[in-house]
């Protein structure tokens, strides 16, 4: 954790807020902040020119130090917050349950090399990760249709579904894939474009 007064009495956190924060870096390089962040959000330099921007001869430059130390702030309002605050310790567990899922998946989709990269060439390295993400979000697409449908049906047949339940399903559930034998990219002739719903106890993979 990092400070900005010095003298502060931070209570309990005193010794861990051994570090400092200083504005006056921060301040002399705003205006250089500001047009790195607005050049970022237009597309007018991109983030590896940034990154050459912030150090140089592997140390940082007086730019890269000042925003080191802005980012300072946040990361240690972060670390309070996980400390006094249970609901984003909640949060922040949710979504990093979220992205496990979503890496999870891709091992799964990437079954063939254990997901390990071959290609020897930045283009074909680029044309798998492209491909891995195509399928992912093809299967995370299709899995959100379905669980829609499915929360749409189990609430017309009368079911109390609650908002907070329905919140924490993930489009990265992978049980009922199969993910060997043969491919079909044929779209088939579905009334209203899905599938039936199959009955919960159903074992066999899609």
């Amino acid at each position: 954790m990092w400070r900005i007064d010095r003298t502060a009495d931070y209570g309990a956190f005193q010794e861990a807020a051994r570090g400092r924060v200083d504005l006056a870096r921060i301040e002399r390089q705003w205006e250089d902040i500001l047009r790195i962040i607005g050049s970022l959000h237009t597309g007018a330099v991109r983030a590896y020119d940034v990154i050459r921007m912030l150090s140089r001869d592997g140390r940082p430059t007086p730019l890269g130090d000042a925003i080191a130390h802005y980012g300072r702030i946040a990361k240690s309002l972060h670390i309070l917050r996980l400390a006094d605050e249970p609901g984003y310790r909640r949060q922040i567990k949710a979504q990093a349950n979220l992205q496990e899922g979503r890496h999870a998946l891709a091992r799964k989709i990437f079954h063939g090399r254990s997901g390990q990269l071959y290609q020897r060439y930045q283009d074909g390295m680029e044309d798998q990760l492209g491909a891995l993400g195509l399928v992912l979000n093809a299967v995370v697409l299709f899995n959100t249709r379905y669980m829609d449908a499915a929360v749409n049906q189990l609430r017309a047949d009368g079911f109390d579904l609650r908002d907070e339940d329905v919140a924490r399903l993930s489009p990265f559930v992978r049980q009922h894939i199969n993910m060997l034998g043969r491919y079909s990219f044929q779209l088939p002739e579905l009334p209203g474009g899905l599938r039936p719903l199959r009955d919960k106890h159903a074992t066999d993979d899609e």
